[in-house]
């Protein structure tokens, strides 16, 4: 039986090496954005995740989502993928303005399931074109909480 090529076992070995790089990297990533989260005594606790984010665990009409906890947002918003995947009926329109500067998005009504126990029922929320991966949690749930930040963990006493 004939060898293969020299350059052609170099070239092997490099595409596997490569892909298996990249099955690393993925799962660290997956690891890295993990949500670390635990509540128990009436006390939650979200470690920020490597991405320098908190990741609160939830749902929004019965369909799981990663919510992204943001202090500086005044109300809570989605990706208007996601009201139209659900099938929600806008209330109306809104212009905010964001870091990433002015933007419209259609209010819309859901229903917020936290883990933990947190609930908004009938939340008005803003459907954004511009949101892509994860709707945002802000204070319009936040500020009904008492809440403390420190040392990369957001604390929420529900007592």
């Amino acid at each position: 039986m004939r060898e293969l090529p020299h350059t052609l076992k170099i070239v092997t070995v490099w595409l596997l090496l490569g892909t298996l790089l990249f099955v690393a990297v993925q799962a660290w990533q997956r690891q890295a954005n993990a949500t670390q989260f635990s509540a128990a005594g009436g006390v939650i606790e979200i470690r920020r995740a490597r991405d320098g984010h908190y990741h609160w665990p939830g749902t929004i009409d019965g369909v799981a989502v990663d919510f992204l906890v943001d202090t500086g947002a005044t109300s809570t918003a989605i990706p208007a993928s996601l009201a139209s995947r659900l099938g929600l009926t806008p209330i109306g329109q809104v212009r905010s303005h964001t870091a990433g500067g002015p933007v419209t998005g259609q209010l819309v009504r859901v229903d917020v399931v936290l883990d933990g126990g947190v609930q908004a029922r009938a939340l008005r929320v803003v459907a954004l074109d511009g949101l892509r991966d994860r709707p945002l949690l802000g204070m319009d749930v936040l500020g009904r909480l008492q809440w403390r930040q420190a040392d990369g963990v957001l604390t929420i006493d529900m007592h």
